[in-house]
């Protein structure tokens, strides 16, 4: 599988990490300078969010958040799917199979379906809506493509990533998690045009890798309330117990170290997260400059993000780059990249 396009787009929403904190604080119960802590630590400068500051007072119940989700993500998908096509130099109609993630929003008919009438794509494209991979999903996306492209070689796939985190926004949760959540996540949308032969890197191989007993790390606890996050303090621990490992093994089973990895794309779940990884795998601190470089600029998009940092990557031909992301299971997925 080749990657020919790739394109992120961000609501028009921009705040820097002050006026969130100012607005959040009026919002929730939370201490303020507890917020503020979390606000700082997580070293995110800014975010563009789906909704102007002053109209979240108006998300007052899981319906109202769930509908301005379905309107803010179509809008936000068509435009990154056009953006990816334009890319890859192809028209919407020439579109095989969409793979549509979100993990912020319900919709039945799924809002894939939605998006295929909205963006021009054919009426026998074939679709996959995936809900609940959260923030591993940019990289499973990728891997199912490339699936699909092994027994469809000639098809032209696409993947398309909207994550809206703002709008699940808990006022009456003055948790750690929430707080941490309410300073870290952004909203975006990014696609990716994939073909089976063409220009751009290729997916040479891909892992997923599950582990049982972990669910409690990271997901959601929904109900009338909505999506309440969850995000265990153990989380960073237990990436460094295991990842480090299989990523190593990964690599390992395709004659590589990470030495000889040029190029790192990973999911920028926020900065003790990417330490870890830095630690874990022994290569310096340089070779996550363009994950910390989106964390910084956009905060964490949830499945977006590990796009938003393949879209910013620029790999030197011949060069090898390993693409992963973790997310709720617990789980994590790897693709190893060829330029």
């Amino acid at each position: 599988m080749h990657i020919s396009g790739v394109h992120t787009v961000l609501p028009d929403h921009r705040y820097d990490q002050a006026e969130i904190t100012e607005a959040f604080s009026r919002l929730t119960e939370a201490d303020r300078d507890l917020l503020e802590h979390f606000q700082t630590a997580t070293g995110v400068q800014g975010r563009n969010l789906a909704l102007a500051l002053e109209d979240y007072g108006k998300l007052d119940s899981f319906t109202r958040a769930n509908e301005t989700h379905t309107e803010i993500a179509l809008d936000l998908a068509e435009r990154a799917v056009l953006g990816a096509l334009t890319k890859a130099g192809l028209s919407p109609d020439k579109v095989d199979h969409l793979v549509f993630c979100s993990s912020t929003g319900l919709a039945t008919p799924s809002l894939d379906a939605l998006l295929a009438q909205r963006a021009g794509l054919r009426d026998d494209v074939k679709r996959v809506p995936v809900f609940g991979l959260g923030c591993a999903a940019g990289a499973a996306g990728l891997a199912r493509l490339n699936d699909y492209l092994r027994g469809w070689p000639g098809h032209v796939a696409l993947l398309v990533c909207v994550e809206l985190c703002s709008l699940t926004l808990q006022r009456d949760d003055t948790s750690v998690a929430n707080l941490l959540a309410g300073a870290l996540f952004g909203d975006g949308a990014a696609a990716v045009v994939a073909t089976g032969h063409g220009a751009g890197p290729e997916v040479v191989t891909t892992r997923s890798k599950l582990y049982p007993g972990t669910g409690h790390l990271m997901g959601w606890e929904i109900g009338r309330h909505g999506f309440r996050v969850v995000l265990d303090d153990g989380l960073a621990g237990f990436v460094q117990q295991v990842l480090g490992g299989d990523v190593k093994a990964f690599l390992a089973d395709n004659g590589l170290t990470p030495d000889q990895v040029g190029t790192w794309i990973c999911h920028p779940g926020g900065p003790k997260v990417i330490e870890t990884m830095v630690e874990v795998l022994g290569v310096p601190p340089s070779a996550f400059a363009v994950t910390r470089e989106s964390l910084r600029e956009h905060g964490n998009l949830s499945s977006v993000s590990v796009l938003d940092v393949l879209q910013r990557t620029r790999g030197r031909p011949g060069q090898s780059g390993l693409l992963m992301a973790v997310g709720p299971g617990f789980s994590a997925e790897l693709l190893l990249l060829h330029w």
